[in-house]
Order: C-alpha cells, then structure tokens, then sequence
C-alpha cells in the first residue's frame, strides 16, 4: 500500500512558507498591485504573464494557463508528484517532518515511472560511484591530490560530488551487477559504443564534474582529464546531448546561483567550472559558467527569470576579454531587463589563479573593486592591438569610441566618457560633443527605423503565445461570481444552501461546489492555497485559481447574489428550453406538420413571455 502524508502535516508545510520565496527561486517577481509578476517559467515570453498573489498564496500564468499553490508550483516546475513537492520543500525551508513521513516510500506517480526519472536516478548513481573513487580507494589518491593542490578541500568536493573516473572502466560492470537496462544505459550518454555494438565507459582517467540541472539533479558530466601531458585528448570532455543534457539550456551552478541571488540580487558570469568553484570557495555562491561554449539565448533567458543584474567576470587574458565582448553583446541584443557590469581580471589571471594567489578576502573584495559598466570595458577593449602613439591608430580608436558612447542613452553618462577621452588625449571638448550628437542623432534614426520595421515584422509574422482566453457567457460570469462569493462569504453559502434544488448549470461549476461542501464539513475557515491541494483534479484547479483571481468587491451584495441565481436557476434554464422549442418548431415546418407547429408555437410564446417577466 502507497504511503500519503497526513493532511496535518501539508497543512503544515504549506502554512510556513510563502509562495513568492519558493516561487521567487525560480521567477524574478516585481510588484505590481496586488500581485507580483514575472516572466513564466514554463515557456519562452518577453512580458510578464506570471502571477504570484500572496494574500491567496496561489499563482497564475495569464498565458500558458497553469496555476495553484505553492505545491503545484513546485510539481509542475520540477516534474514531480505531490508528496514529492510537499517533502522538498519541507526540506528546502528546514520544516520539520515527522519520522514516519521520512522513512516512508511515496508514489511518484508517472514521473518515478518515466524515462527522464530513471536516466536521473543513473545520473545520480554514477556520480556517487564517482565520488567514492575520488575520495575513498587508491584508484582515486592521484586525482584528489591534484584537487588538494588547487585549493579544493574535502568539503567543497563533497559540495560539488567531484568524482573520479579512473581508467579501469568501472562504470559499466556497476550498472550490469544491478541489471540495468542495455537501451537506457545507452541513452545516458555516459558510454561509448564500438563497431560490434559494445558498449563502454565514456570517461576514462578523467576528474568528474557533476552536471546538474536548474532542481540540482545530476544530468551530465564534464570530465577533466588528470594528466595532460603527451596526449592527444581534450583536456575536457563534456557528456552528448541526450534527452536530459542540452548544454544551450544548462548553466553549471545555477541550482544553487539562483538561490543565492535571491540574497546577493545579481549573479555572476564565470569563463569556466573551476572559477565558479573558486568564488564558491571565497564565499562567492551566485557564480554560474555556461557549457564550454559561447553564451547562448537560452542561458540569458535563465538568467533574465532570475535575476535583473549580472556580472561578466571572465579571464583575463585575450581569449577572456574577447569572449566577454561577445558575450556582453549577446545579452544586450537580446533583453533590456538586465543591467550589466563586467569585472576585469588582472592580464593572463583567471579568477581560480587570483583565489590561490592572494586569498579569499582579496577575491571578494577585487569582485567589488573591478566593476566597470560594458561601455568602459568597451572602450578600454578597443585599445588592444592599437598603438595610441601613432596619430592613425588614435584617429581610429576616437571615431570608434564615439560610435559606442552614442549608443549610450544618458546624457549624463555621455558626458562622463567624453570628459574621459579629452583628459586621456588633450582634446578639444566642443569638437568631441558636436561629432558626437551627429552620431547620436544618426543612431537615434537608425534605431526608430528598425524599431518600425520590427513592429511591422511583428504584425505581419509574429507567433501567438497569449492563450486564448474563452469567452464566458452570461449563465458562466454568474456561476463563476457566485461561486467565489460563497467560498469567502460563509453567510452567502448558507444562503444558497437553502435554496431547494439549487444546483451549477455546468458540471465544472457543479463539481467544485460538491467539493467545497465536502471541504467545509471539516474545515470551519476557507483559505484558497488549502482548497486547491482538496480539488486535486487538473482542471478544477486551474478553474479555481481563475476563480479567485476575479478582481471584484470583497465584500458581497445581496442582490447581486439572487441575481446570479436568477440567472443560473431561471434564465438559463428557460434560454435552453426556448432553444430546444425553436428547433422543434424549425422540425415541425420542415416536416409540414401544421398541427405540430401550432402547438410549438404556442409552447414558444409562452416560454418567451416568461422569460420578458424575470
């Protein structure tokens, strides 16, 4: 039999959190009104559909649809089952639970039964086994000595469960002792496959870096390899795209950057795992690094949901500044919701290099120090490869820089840097503002040209992501009015109670009404978080949330009430037999059945005067 946790005990844990902290790890919330709203984090968007009402403690996405309380929220954003949500984020907030709930085995429902569950719980297998090499036999002694010497002390490896994959091959042996799967195991991506169909391990000799998604779930490996002397293989391997591990949608840390940037509000952008490792180490928590590649869409709109500012701190030599160009670049053409500061490494250090030289205190503090907005960083990247003594080079890097400080909207900030650059070269400030408000005056035109064409674009060809919202008919605005009205106003439930052979004209209606009477019959106060979990049906629930959100009155007229009954016990009713009665009549005619008709005619006249009377 499937264990249930006691209903005093989500009760519980739903009562000692708020929606917006939990939902707020996910979705970067702002308040507007009554609510706080985001960007959904269900699908891609660009105005913020998501809503967060902490009075209710339920949310709603205007957009895709979904909605409930906090519980849903986590089951939908995380794919686990109800039981599964309740247990983290007890967990997650340090709520107590009692020990017949922890020793309990609970049903996942379909997500312990699907393929991206077990490929997890494989994942997350061979990332212990990994780690016990490391840190526990002789096979893994090299590898922790060498992550000894870089600073990494037992606790940040246990924090991050580095591994060791060593070159014995001990990954497939493991997984057939415990008779998994062929076909699953190949979809891992954690094996290589020969021409006879064989598999075997992937990572040999190699330090295993787990790979988590954005619930801390291991979905992929990056393997460094321990000795990189005389040998042709990369000094880092990364797991296949597989259907858990798509490195465009996968930033390293950000299970737990997220969380910390909830605190620190910003996150910073690392070149790579060892500097965010690094931070981690100094105290730093909210660093993340993309996948060994350049930044991508996907990634910036992970960050956008979480955080409105960011700092690019990559390394500092060439290749480091290069790609904080292009990543800088790619951010700014792609949202406006995040303010940008770009923190420079010393020349040829990387941030891990600067950790192990001057400490702890002075990373932090250099973290502070360095920050520069992207037009400086800008501006002082122009300089490289120029010599700035050659009349030609100076001519090129002045045009260049007006280009960019044109771009800037503030006059105020303008000013700054054309201030900077007639300090730097003994130059003429009028000569340098006039050249720049003809550049500015030109990128405005461009910028209103390409505006008009995106709109025009927009129209012409732009996808549909709102969802359609249905349009409710009279008897539905009733029942819906009604409904919310007896749920938060015990006298009006009393009142349609009593009404004989009172009942919802449709059955979505009617069923949330049955549960609501089941529900007050042990529950003596409604609270709309508490309703959801007793609706449990899909649908009901999203229907509920709708319900609630109604922006109405709080307090409840009398009249108003006995009119929506009027509609949903007598208009609607006589509407549907006036229907019926039309249609008849249009039967009778077509049939030529004269007595028929006049008797329908009748029948219809008679409905029809009813109807004028109510």
């Amino acid at each position: 039999m499937v264990a249930r946790i006691p209903e005093e005990v989500i009760d519980q844990v739903r009562n000692s959190v708020n929606i917006a902290d939990v939902v707020g790890q996910y979705v970067q919330l702002k308040k507007s009104g009554k609510n706080l709203f985001g960007l959904c984090p269900f699908q891609d968007e660009k105005t913020a559909s998501f809503s967060v009402n902490e009075s209710k403690q339920i949310f709603h996405c205007f957009s895709c649809g979904r909605g409930g309380n906090v519980f849903k929220f986590i089951m939908e954003i995380e794919n686990i089952s109800f039981p599964q949500a309740v247990i983290k984020i007890a967990q997650d907030n340090q709520i107590a639970l009692p020990q017949s709930v922890q020793e309990s085995e609970f049903d996942g429902g379909q997500q312990v039964n699907s393929v991206d569950h077990q490929l997890i719980e494989l994942h997350e297998l061979a990332a212990k086994l990994y780690h016990h090499i490391l840190v526990n036999t002789q096979a893994g002694a090299t590898a922790l000595s060498y992550l000894k010497q870089r600073g990494l002390s037992a606790e940040i490896i246990n924090d991050f469960g580095i591994g060791f994959a060593p070159p014995q091959r001990l990954l497939l042996p493991f997984f057939h002792e415990r008779q998994t799967d062929a076909d699953l195991l190949q979809q891992t991506g954690l094996f290589s496959q020969n021409q006879q169909g064989e598999l075997y391990d992937r990572f040999v000799d190699r330090i295993m870096f787990p790979i988590k998604n954005g619930s801390g779930q291991v979905i992929a490996f990056s393997g460094r390899l321990l000795s990189t002397e005389n040998t042709d293989m990369p000094k880092y391997l990364n797991s296949p795209e597989t259907k858990l591990f798509n490195k465009r949608r996968v930033l390293f840390n950000f299970d737990i950057a997220r969380k910390a940037a909830r605190r620190e509000q910003k996150l910073i952008l690392f070149e790579g795992f060892m500097d965010v490792i690094a931070a981690y180490r100094a105290g730093v928590t909210n660093g993340i690094a993309s996948m060994g590649t350049s930044l991508t869409e996907e990634q910036v709109s992970m960050i956008e949901r979480v955080t409105s500012n960011l700092d690019v701190c990559y390394d500092g030599d060439q290749a480091g500044q290069n790609a904080t160009k292009r990543a800088l670049e790619m951010i700014q053409g792609q949202t406006t919701n995040v303010q940008l500061e770009v923190v420079s490494m010393p020349a040829g250090i990387d941030p891990d290099e600067y950790l192990q030289q001057y400490g702890a205190e002075k990373f932090k503090q250099w973290l502070m120090d360095a920050r520069q907005t992207p037009v400086a960083f800008s501006l002082r990247h122009l300089k490289q490869g120029l010599n700035l003594e050659n009349e030609a080079d100076q001519i090129n890097y002045l045009n260049a820089a007006l280009q960019i400080i044109a771009g800037v909207p503030n006059e105020i900030e303008q000013d700054v840097y054309v201030n900077q650059l007639v300090s730097e070269f003994k130059l003429d400030k009028a000569n340098l503002t006039s050249q720049l408000r003809e550049l500015t005056r030109q990128r405005d035109e461009q910028v209103q040209r390409e505006q008009a064409q995106q709109n025009y674009n927009h129209v012409e060809t732009a996808p549909v992501y709102q969802q359609e919202q249905p349009v409710l008919d009279q008897t539905q605005v009733a029942e819906r009015m009604l409904l919310r009205q007896m749920l938060h106003d015990h006298g009006i439930w009393v009142h349609v109670q009593n009404i004989d052979n009172f009942a919802f004209v449709h059955e979505t209606y009617q069923t949330l009404y049955l549960l609501a009477a089941s529900y007050f019959e042990t529950h003596s106060e409604y609270l709309a978080s508490e309703f959801v979990d007793y609706v449990k049906d899909d649908r009901l629930q999203q229907l509920l949330v709708e319900v609630e959100l109604i922006q109405t009155d709080e307090s409840a007229n009398i009249d108003a009430v006995n009119d929506y009954i009027r509609i949903i016990m007598q208009k609607t009713p006589i509407e549907e037999q006036i229907k019926s009665k039309k249609m008849q009549l249009h039967e009778a005619s077509h049939l030529k059945n004269q007595e028929l008709e006049q008797q329908l005619t009748i029948e219809l006249i008679d409905l029809l005067r009813k109807q004028q009377q109510l």
